[in-house]
């Protein structure tokens, strides 16, 4: 990182960003309202019709293609239907994923009292449950970002990342794990919360395992069926079309979220933190720390929506029980208070953010030293 995009902070410094990041959240929090219900309902309806199109889409390419086999003139259309009807589902799936549950299970809706809105009842389409995800990423992830042994988000076990990780030989291995990585990455999600880590060193008994596997493998099964059984099999013969259709729509969304949510943590600038670090944190130290965990991806209102504005992973991390709709208005004061007191506002295209991630995942495969720390705050 270029160490001279950021200067450490005195205390009354830290205090005061604290204090004008906290009150540019009131201020927000006191305009929420029928622009922000109507925006989100737009996005479920966007969600189901989407979803809807792209199902029928497969079953009429699947209907085609069985056709095909008997010569009729219109069959040869299968191909292109099917792929149609497979990129109208692979985008309701990212709908429903990024701009839908994640941040419905923020809470970010919980004050509209809708009751299909609520982020501690919301459950999404995918193998991961919800009630886990409030745990490793609202509670863990958000509470302890970047701080190495705290965050398990810092390469989620499988990955080296960053150098203040320790390097072992298995690393070398990661620029393949990856690959997979995105293409599986619901399923990551899913068994995050699990620690199989300290199943396989003993630290946790089978019987244990087995009890926390019990409420995700309920759902891997609602999940696998749903998608894999049930959809198919209502194309009767014709089922291999909307098979194949539905993996490519689940690996489509599953390499999209794993982009957005590694562009936003794991760029050139993105730090990591010492456990001692947030001793005692403060207010605008805790601000600080996630600014400087955090980095944006430019790119305007499509890209926005489609990675749920995790586009402003920055805002995100500072308000995020706020409405994400409404980051993008936050994003110019934000990055103002931050000039303002000497810190890096770190942004940049897609291409460029997460070209920095494949860097890193291919540098941080061999053996690096860490990086000088750059402090938070003044001592003294």
């Amino acid at each position: 990182m270029n160490t001279s995009r950021n200067r450490a902070l005195s205390a009354s410094e830290l205090d005061r960003f604290g204090e004008e990041l906290d009150a540019l959240r009131v201020r927000t929090v006191a305009t929420l309202g029928a622009r922000d219900a109507r925006y989100i309902r737009n996005v479920v309806k966007a969600v189901r019709y989407t979803g809807l199109a792209g199902r029928i889409l497969l079953f009429a390419g699947a209907v085609l293609g069985g056709l095909a086999l008997t010569g009729a003139a219109f069959a040869p259309f299968f191909l292109p239907v099917c792929i149609l009807g497979t990129v109208l589902l692979g985008l309701s799936k990212i709908l429903e994923n990024m701009e839908l549950g994640h941040n419905v299970i923020h809470g970010q809706y919980d004050w509209m009292g809708d009751a299909h809105l609520n982020g501690q009842t919301y459950e999404w389409d995918i193998v991961a449950t919800s009630e886990n995800w409030r745990k490793t990423h609202n509670f863990r992830h958000h509470t302890y970002t970047n701080v190495r042994g705290m965050d398990d988000d810092i390469g989620y076990g499988l990955l080296r990342v960053f150098p203040e990780q320790r390097w072992k030989p298995f690393y070398m291995a990661q620029p393949v794990i990856a690959v997979f990585f995105a293409l599986l990455f619901q399923w990551g999600v899913a068994i995050q919360d699990l620690k199989l880590g300290r199943w396989w060193h003993g630290k946790m008994s089978g019987a244990q395992l087995r009890r926390n596997f019990r409420p995700v493998g309920r759902k891997m099964a609602r999940q696998l069926i749903k998608d894999y059984l049930v959809f198919p099999l209502m194309a009767g013969p014709f089922f291999l079309p909307i098979l194949l259709g539905n993996m490519v729509a689940n690996g489509m969304r599953n390499v999209w979220t794993f982009v957005i949510i590694f562009c936003g943590h794991f760029t050139l600038d993105a730090e990591t933190f010492p456990k001692e670090s947030i001793k005692n944190e403060s207010r605008g130290h805790w601000y600080l720390r996630q600014l400087r965990g955090s980095s944006n991806i430019g790119g305007g209102p499509v890209i926005d929506v489609l990675s749920g504005n995790l586009s402003h992973q920055i805002e995100h991390h500072f308000y995020p029980d706020i409405p994400a709709n409404r980051y993008a208005e936050l994003a110019p004061e934000v990055r103002d208070i931050c000039a303002r007191y000497g810190q890096h506002y770190n942004t940049g295209s897609l291409p460029k953010q997460f070209g920095e991630v494949i860097w890193r995942i291919v540098r941080h495969a061999f053996p690096s030293r860490p990086r000088a720390a750059v402090p938070l705050m003044q001592p003294g």
